[in-house]
C-alpha cells in the first residue's frame, strides 16, 4: 500500500496535512470584484493577497458565502462599501478558522464558524474581528451556515433591538419570501408574534405560511393596507419591517396601529416620499431607518451577541430553518447574481468554494 493513501486510493492524513501546509503558505487567493457598475457581467474573478489575522481577529478559510441584496446594490453602483471596508463584496460567510490573532479569545484553529462582514466574503479567505464570529452548531451544514449571519443580524437588530417586538404583537413583513423575510417570519413567530407578509405570488405566500406566517398578501393583486385592516380587525399592525422605502411610506403609516413602529431597511421603491405628519402623530407612531453594514464595530458586535442569544439556540435545536433556495459553485457567482435578479428565489442563495 502506498503511504498517505487509503485502500481506495483517496488522499489520507498525510495528503491532508500537505494540503493544509500548502494553504498556510499561500500568499494569494481567489476572489471576486466588481469591475464597474452594472449587471452580473461586471463580476470578475481575480487574484488578491491572502489576508492575515491581526490583533483580535481570526482568519477564516471560506467554505461558502451568502448572496444578499446589499451585494447586488453594490454591484449596481448605488451602495458602496463603508470607509475602511474591503471592496470585495460579501457580507456573510461560513468556514473553518485557519489562524487566530493575538487577543482573539474563545476560538481555535479548525473550528467551524460563520461571520458577519462589512465586505470581503467573495473570496477564499477573510480576516474578521472575533466579535463578529459565531461557532456553527454541530447539526448545521457548514455550507448552509453561510446564509445565517447577515439575515439573522438584520432581523434581530431591527425587530427586537430597534422595534422592541414582543409576544402578542402583530408584525407585517414586506418581501416575506426573501432571505430576510424567511428568517424574520420564524424569529417573530418564535417570539409569540402574529406574522403577516406581502409577496408577489401564491407560491411565495405558501412558502411564508410554511415557515410560520399567519397570512399572506399578494401585493400584485391586493391593497395591503385594506388587507391589514381586515386581518387585524381595523387595528393595524404594531411593527412593519420594510425593504421598499419611499413607494410604501404613506401606505405603511396607514397600516400601523397606535404606537406602531415602521422600520425601513431598504430602498427598492425609492428614497424620497411625502409623509402626512398628522397621521404619524395621531398614531403616536415612529419611523426608524437603519442599516447594518456601516455600523461601528462595537454596535455590530452587540448585534452578533444578540443573535447568539435570540437565534443561535433555535438553530442548534433544529427549530429554526436555514431557508436555502439554491447553492452555486464559486465559478458560478455570475449565475447566482442572475438568479437573484430574476426575483424567483425564495430564501437564501449560497455560493460555495
Amino acid at each position: 500500500m502506498l503511504r498517505g493513501a487509503n485502500a481506495s486510493g483517496l488522499a489520507g492524513p498525510g495528503r491532508e496535512q500537505d494540503e493544509a501546509r500548502k494553504e498556510e503558505s499561500m500568499t494569494t487567493m481567489r476572489a471576486y470584484e466588481y469591475q464597474g457598475a452594472g449587471g452580473p457581467e461586471v463580476l470578475a474573478e481575480v487574484e488578491r493577497p491572502k489576508p492575515t489575522a491581526g490583533p483580535g481577529e481570526v482568519l477564516i478559510k471560506v467554505s461558502a458565502f451568502g448572496l444578499n441584496r446589499a451585494d447586488v446594490q453594490q454591484r449596481r453602483g448605488v451602495y458602496p462599501p463603508p470607509p475602511g471596508a474591503s471592496d470585495i463584496p460579501g457580507l456573510e460567510i461560513s468556514g473553518t478558522i485557519e489562524a487566530v490573532g493575538e487577543g482573539a479569545a474563545g476560538f481555535a484553529v479548525g473550528q467551524r464558524v460563520c461571520a458577519l462582514l462589512a465586505g470581503g466574503g467573495y473570496a477564499q479567505f477573510v480576516a474578521v474581528n472575533a466579535g463578529l464570529v459565531l461557532e456553527v452548531p454541530k447539526n448545521i451544514d457548514v455550507i448552509d451556515a453561510a446564509g445565517f449571519m447577515e439575515v439573522a443580524g438584520t432581523v434581530v437588530s431591527n425587530l427586537f433591538l430597534e422595534a422592541g417586538l414582543t409576544e402578542g404583537e402583530t408584525v407585517l413583513l414586506h418581501g416575506g419570501a426573501g432571505g430576510i423575510g424567511s428568517m424574520a417570519i420564524q424569529l417573530a413567530a418564535a417570539a409569540g408574534a402574529k406574522v403577516l407578509v406581502t409577496a408577489s405570488s401564491q407560491e411565495k405566500i405558501e412558502h411564508c405560511l410554511a415557515l410560520g406566517a399567519s397570512a399572506g398578501i399578494n401585493y400584485r393583486d391586493e391593497d395591503f393596507v385594506e388587507r391589514v385592516a381586515e386581518l387585524t380587525g381595523g387595528n393595524g399592525v404594531d411593527v412593519i419591517l420594510d425593504v421598499v422605502g419611499a413607494k410604501y411610506l404613506a401606505q405603511n403609516v396607514k397600516a400601523l396601529a397606535n404606537d406602531g413602529r415602521l422600520i425601513i431597511i431598504g430602498l427598492q421603491g425609492g428614497a424620497k416620499a411625502e409623509l402626512n405628519l398628522g397621521v404619524l402623530m395621531g398614531k403616536r407612531a415612529r419611523v426608524i431607518g437603519t442599516t447594518l453594514r456601516a455600523r461601528p464595530l462595537e454596535q455590530k458586535a452587540e448585534i452578533v451577541a444578540a443573535v447568539k442569544t435570540h437565534a443561535l439556540p433555535l438553530l442548534a435545536a433544529g427549530t429554526l430553518e436555514l431557508s436555502i433556495d439554491r447553492r452555486f459553485s464559486f465559478t458560478e457567482a455570475r449565475l447566482a447574481h442572475e438568479y437573484f435578479d430574476s426575483g424567483m428565489h425564495m430564501g437564501k442563495i449560497i455560493v460555495k468554494n
